[in-house]
This record gives C-alpha cells, structure tokens and sequence, in this order.
C-alpha cells in the first residue's frame, strides 16, 4: 500500500490536516506538511503526491537492517519476560474511576472454572453481555454479531441514542478498534494508553500507559496452565506486540515482532489456541523518496507468538530470499530488493485446512515478486506458504477487461493494487445439488475490485465484482463485512479539489450474493452538505448484526444501512463537541480504519481522524437503544 492515505495508517506519515486542542474543543488547520501552498488545482498523478512527501524523512536518518531471512523457523527457546514496557496509572489519577469494588465478573467466575469458556460463564451467570473480542469478532474474519451477541434486533436501531462519550486526552486521532468483553470495553490511545471502561457507565476500571497503540486490540483468555488470566493483546508503532492482564491492566509482556526500524503493526493480531498470528506492515515505502536513502529492505511478514510467553514460534516473510544489491539509482545508491509486500489487516484462520491467510500491498523496489498484492495461504502449525495468488496490474487487467480484452477497455489507470483488507472466509449452505460444502474466500482491493476465490483451490478465482473506481486512495480500505449469505462493501475513493478533499466523490456501499457475486443493491453517499473540509469516502471497516450494517465515513457520520435493500435506517453525526463521562475536553471527526463494534445491546464506535483533509478527534462513543 503505497500510502495508505499518506498517512501513518499505512505507511507512517504525518496527516494532511491536523488540530490543536483548544478549551471547548478542537481547532481545525491546515497543515502543510502534505499539500504545502500550491495553486487549487487538484493533485493529479502519483508522482506528484509522492514527490510532495519526500521532505517529511529529510530529518531522520533510517538505518539499512542486515540481511536475513527467518522463514517457517522453528519455535525458539523460552525466553525470560524483559522489563515491563507499560505502567499501570494509580486509581487516584483516573478521571471518572469506577466504584471502590467493582470487579468484572471474569475475575472471580473464569477463576473458579478454569475448563469452562468466558462465554459459557457469561450465559450460565445470566449475564446479557456478548463480547466482541477481535477485529473481525471470530476465526474468518467476517466483521459480524450474531443476534445472540448483538442483543438488537433491526427495528432497535432507529432508536439508538448516544448513552456515554468517554473523552481520550492528550491525542487528536484516535484509530484503534476497541474490543468488549463482560462488560468491558477496552479503548487504546495514540499516546500508548490502554483504557478498560465499564461498558453501562463509562467508568474506568483501569487505565495503563505503554507503546503508542496502532492495532486494534484483543482479549482473550492466556494460554496459562490454570486458564485464571485474561490478556489484552494489541501491535504497536514500533513493530511490536504488546501484553497486558484485562482484568488489571498489568503488564505481561511485549515481544519485538520485526527488527526493521520501519517496522510497524497496522493488522489487529489474531488468536487461535494459544497463540497470535501478527501481522507485519511498514512506513518504508515512504522513506524512499529521499534521494539519499537506500531503497529498500522491509519485507512483509506474518509472526505466530505464544500468547501466554510471548515467545516467537515462526515467522514468515513473504518473500524467502533476504533483501541484497539489485543495482543503482541514478543518484549512485544501492537498490535491494525483494522488498515490501506489507500486510496491513488482521490474518484469517481457516481451521478445516489448518491455514492463515493474509493480504499483502506492493513491492517496493524492482524486480517484483508473485507475493505482492496477493492473497497468501501460510500452514497454521509452521508458517510454510502453501499457496499465493496474485492480483497486480497486469492481473486485474485480464480480470476486469478479458484476455483478450474487449474492445474500449484499457488497462488500469489507477496506481494502488494493495489487498489492505483482511480476508473473509465463508463456507457457503449446501444446497440440494450439491454433495459438499462450498468456501469462499472473499478480497476486499484498492483498485475497487472485490473478488471470491476458492480456498481449496489454491485461491482459483470464483467472481469479481467493481465495488468502486479504485485508486491511491481508492477501492476497499479497511474491510467489508458479511453475514455468511452476503457481503456488504463500503469503499473510499477519496478525491480531491485543491487543497483539500472533493465533497462530491468517494463513498457508496453495495452487497453482493456471496454464491455467485450478484450485485443486489447498491447505495451513494448523502453528500457533504455544507461541511467543509469533507469527504463522502467511506473507508472504515465495516460493522453488521442481523438485518443491519454499520459504515462509517471521513465525513463524521456513522450510518446503519437495512441489509436488505440498503437503506439508510440510523445516521448520527459524530463530528462535534461531547459532554463526556471522564470531564475530558472532547470532540468527534471522521471516522476511519477500526470500525465500530457491537456487544451486549451497545454500539461502541471511536470518532477522530485527521488525515487528508479529515476532522480529528479524541472520543469514544457508546449507543443503546434503550
């Protein structure tokens, strides 16, 4: 992902508008690191963008790692845990602390039965909280809650009204998914501060301060042998993964996933019997558009820890060969290569054939590889590549246009091939003629394409469909999300006019029959309205329960969409002052990368994302229909 929006979320670069904080409220500027003072006419060439970031790296020197390769390596030993990277704050400096006592009932109930399963406790206590626990809440990735777990029925979310706001100070961007678990839910910061909130009220449990949090988080019950502790998981800037009790807030550990000094974790860890499957992403694209710098020498990697430890039982990169001098620049400077292949969302688990699948972005630097926009099957045991199926130019080429292609079409104009989504995985209902089940592996594409591949096949394409015009910007950002029968795909394609984004393009959502990619409806963006800055792009994650999806949009709104014709039932402007819960100065903005999650009759959802125009913010909000 050559970019991601030229921002830190993909690439670790600074937004194009930014805020400062002001009593009240936040103060939107412009910040003309981006799009310095040029004439209104609008970008138009991937040249020209990247040409417009290269000052942002003049400053730092970033060092050229040596060369290595650890591919399907084998566990290592055990290690001693290092010291704690995360300080838990003292109850005494909590704004809005929770009552003298108040305990989740994990603490006591998962203790006292260790074989038993947190959900299973939740129901036998009578308690009515479903969790969300992961970036696509379960093993395929599908972004959805069952009405078991949702407690809202469609004709709830008409009457969805805000119950708590729950200020985050000190940022001005807030872009990690939260999770909820047992009454909980959990928030991370971009200044590295972990917040447990008491899901009814707002209050907070707890609150630790570590690593700036990048991915979204994950709670689950630790591999430990007594089963009494359980972890908070999250990626950080810095390429690693960090550890804490969900139930106090104490650090476990944190394991350096990637040595690469440009090494980040944008993709929510995923956990599966013990272990995380991390992925690993970068801002080195960006760096090498300094003349000076040596381009390039990150690869993309998938990394399995031992949940409890810490401890690295493989890592895989997506490509096998380590990074050595390809050739010259013109400047004089070495090329490496192979390079990038970033993996910027949350890996799939499928547990029939026992594999991980992942999405990777682009190459950085020449000759180009097979596993570069392409979807990768890894074994789930060892990390070796079982299989890889390419989606680049020349592919989508052949896709969208034929071979031979048909008259009046032309290849791709658009720069951006990058699968940035995380991949969905669906066995489809058998149907009468049919003696077996059959899955389907849905991809979300910065070019606009969303495609159906066969997982037993060895990614065989099954359907595509145009879900947008694709783009640098464009196409599938951060995930659609399914209700096993359909998928439902918001895209960005976020344009711009002048200085600032184009209020009048980007956006829309459609739904697709998962069998054979029929398009059955498909619905534009309101429209900015008078707001300004604005953009219609939807590019968050998307969010469903039975009968409703969940988008959000850079132009502050979250709306929920009827599953069966997409229509507009619930629309709240998230981007304006909030009396909040903790007597945090706070205000919503664009919504962005980690979607809204659904638990215990709640919508939980953070609001604030300055990039490219976009509105910052720092709160997070919580919805109830009664």
């Amino acid at each position: 992902m050559s970019t991601d929006r030229l921002s830190v979320e993909r690439g670790g670069f600074l937004p194009l508008f930014a805020a400062r904080a002001r009593p009240g409220g936040l103060q939107t500027r412009s910040f003309l690191l981006l799009f310095p003072r040029f004439s209104g006419k609008a970008m138009r060439t991937r040249s020209r963008i990247f040409a417009l970031i290269a000052a942002l790296f003049a400053a730092s020197a970033i060092m050229i790692p040596r060369a290595g390769a650890q591919n399907a390596a084998t566990p290592s030993a055990p290690v001693a845990p290092g010291p704690p990277t995360a300080t838990p704050i003292v109850p005494d400096k909590l704004a809005n602390p929770c009552p003298l006592g108040t305990k989740p009932a994990s603490e006591t109930a998962v203790a006292a039965n260790p074989n038993r399963k947190p959900s299973d406790l939740w129901v036998a206590m009578g308690s009515q909280f479903a969790g969300w626990v992961g970036w696509g809440n379960g093993n395929g990735n599908w972004r959805f809650q069952r009405q078991t777990g949702s407690g809202l029925l469609p004709s709830d979310i008409p009457h969805l009204k805000l119950k708590w706001a729950f200020g985050i100070p000190n940022v001005r961007m807030v872009r990690s998914q939260p999770a909820a678990d047992n009454g909980r839910v959990f928030v991370g910061a971009n200044d590295g501060t972990v917040y447990a909130l008491d899901a009814a009220t707002g209050c907070t449990l707890w609150a630790t301060t570590g690593k700036v949090v990048r991915s979204g988080l994950v709670v689950t019950r630790t591999g430990s042998p007594t089963g009494a502790i359980m972890g908070l998981y999250y990626g950080d800037a810095s390429g690693g993964v960090g550890a804490l009790n969900a139930d106090t807030g104490a650090f476990l550990w944190r394991t350096q996933a990637d040595d690469h000094p440009n090494a980040t974790i944008t993709g929510t860890p995923t956990f599966f019997r013990g272990r995380l499957y991390v992925p690993v992403s970068s801002g080195e694209e960006g760096a090498r558009r300094r003349a000076e710098y040596e381009c390039c020498t990150f690869r993309g990697s998938v990394v399995a820890l031992d949940a409890y430890s810490g401890n690295k039982i493989w890592q895989t990169y997506m490509a096998t060969d380590a990074p050595a001098v390809v050739g010259k620049s013109k400047d004089g400077h070495n090329i490496y290569a192979p390079s990038g292949m970033a993996i910027w969302s949350a890996p799939t688990i499928d547990t029939v054939q026992r594999r991980v699948y992942v999405g990777t972005g682009d190459n950085y630097s020449e000759p180009g590889t097979k596993t570069s926009d392409a979807v990768v099957a890894l074994d789930l045991d060892t990390g070796k590549i079982a299989w890889s199926r390419q989606f680049d130019r020349d592919d989508v080429f052949k896709i969208d246009c034929g071979d031979p292609p048909r008259e009046g079409c032309g290849p791709p104009s658009n720069p951006e091939f990058d699968l940035g989504s995380s991949p969905i995985l669906v066995e489809l209902p058998r149907s009468k003629h049919e003696k077996l089940s059959r899955r389907v592996l849905i991809l979300g594409q910065k070019s606009g394409l969303v495609y159906a591949v066969d997982p037993d096949a060895d990614g065989k394409l099954l359907w595509h469909a145009r879900a947008g015009v694709g783009g640098l910007l464009g196409g599938v950002q951060w995930g659609p999300a399914t209700d096993g029968t359909n998928v439902y795909v918001a895209v960005s394609d976020l344009a711009f006019e002048g200085r600032g984004p184009d209020p009048t393009k980007g956006g829309g959502i459609s739904a697709y029959r998962i069998s054979d990619g029929k398009l059955l409806w498909r619905t534009p963006p309101p429209g900015c309205g008078d707001r300004r800055p604005c953009s219609p792009a939807q590019s968050q994650a998307v969010t469903g329960i039975p009968g409703v999806v969940f988008s959000g949009s850079i132009d502050g709104h979250l709306r929920a969409y009827a599953t069966a014709d997409g229509k507009i039932i619930w629309d709240f402007d998230t981007a304006h002052d909030f009396d909040t819960v903790n007597k945090v100065s706070a205000h919503g903005g664009s919504l962005d990368v980690g979607g809204p999650i659904v638990a215990g009759s709640m919508v939980f959802v953070v609001s604030g994302y300055p990039g490219f125009g976009a509105m910052p913010g720092n709160v997070l909000l919580a919805f109830a229909a009664k």
